[in-house]
Order: C-alpha cells, then structure tokens, then sequence
C-alpha cells in the first residue's frame, strides 16, 4: 500500500506519517499534550563549560527538564570552542560567535522545516549562509563605544521546494527560538564565585 509520504509499509511496519523527515504523529501528539496541560511546554535547557587552556573551552550537554520531568539526551554531546591564530587561539574549534550562527542557522532551519512538514509542505532541499559583522575594537576593549557583539547578521537560504510555497517557508522562520532570542533580547545572568 502507497502512502501519502511516499513510503511503502508492510503488514510489520505501520504506516508513518513523516513529511521532510518529521514524524508528524509524534509532533502532533507533543503539540497535543501541551494544549491539554501548557505547563508541559516549559523546557529549561543546560550546557555546562570547561576551560582547557589558551582561547580553548569544552560545553558539554547532556539532557535537559521538559514535559514536567529531566529528559537524558541518548547521548551527551561536545562542543569546542576555540579562537583562530590571530586572536591568539590555537585554531581547534570554531570560535563562540561562529558557534551562534551555526545556532541560528541550524535553529532557522529546523523551525522552517518542522512547521513546513506540519503544513504539509514538501521540502526537497535547504542550504543556508550566514555572516555575521563585528568590530574586534570593541571586544578587545579599545574604543568604549564599539559595540562588543555582531552589529549585523544576515542568513541567505536556498529552498527547493513549490514556488508557491517559498513564502510561505520564509514566514515560517518566524517560530525559531535562537532567532527570536536574537532579535528580541534576553535577560542573562552571569555569576562568578570562587572555587
């Protein structure tokens, strides 16, 4: 028998409905069980970060509260960060603003096809670009006035999918988190303590 999804199923399998690779009865069922009892929503995420030495530190996750209870990750994943060469780094891992664009991009990307899927719209393929500007005169503290962060980030995606469906797929960036944090803002709490 002949799926919507282009899948086959066999009396052992049982029909998935995945459209862009989501499964849409999981999602459906997640977005369900929040309706019935929003407190399910409230998610608190963790990375926690250790120096290794020079311009080099190691975050590590491992799980994260969601759903009323702590979820472990099937895994626990690493990310390095380091700075190139120029910035005294020994060039080991991307740097920590490279790391926020893969953020955003990844996260722009996710959004878009996710919410797309549950739309019901196909997409065939999605590759982006991402830049981002900053004055290192501000994060090296030589002019007070220079902004220390990205003044400017711009994200080029290319989507094959139905032409009458792009626009769509570009509003859909809408729902992403990372993009949302970014261009809304975030209070962030930083403590240093003693060891």
């Amino acid at each position: 028998m002949k799926q919507a999804n282009n899948q086959q199923t066999t009396p052992e399998q049982p029909a998935q409905n995945v459209v862009n690779g989501v499964d849409i009865d999981i999602l459906g069922g997640t977005v369900g069980a929040i309706q019935g009892d929003p407190g399910m929503g409230a998610c608190r995420f963790r990375a926690s970060n250790s120096w290794v030495d020079g311009a080099q530190n190691r975050s590590r996750v491992t799980g994260f509260y969601g759903a009323h209870q702590e979820i472990a990750h099937k895994q626990s994943f690493e990310m390095v960060a380091d700075e190139p060469a120029i910035l005294a780094g020994n060039d080991d891992g991307a740097n920590p603003v490279e790391h926020l664009l893969h953020a955003l991009a990844s996260c722009l990307t996710t959004s878009m096809v996710a919410h797309a899927a549950v739309r019901g719209i196909k997409i065939e393929a999605m590759q982006s670009e991402l830049e981002g500007d900053i004055d290192l005169n501000g994060f090296l503290g030589l002019n007070p006035d220079t902004a220390k962060g990205f003044t400017d980030i711009r994200a080029r995606f290319t989507v094959k999918a139905a032409p009458e469906d792009m626009e769509t797929i570009w509003s859909l960036a809408s729902f992403s988190p990372v993009f949302n944090t970014l261009t809304q803002g975030v209070t962030v709490h930083v403590d240093v303590d003693s060891e």
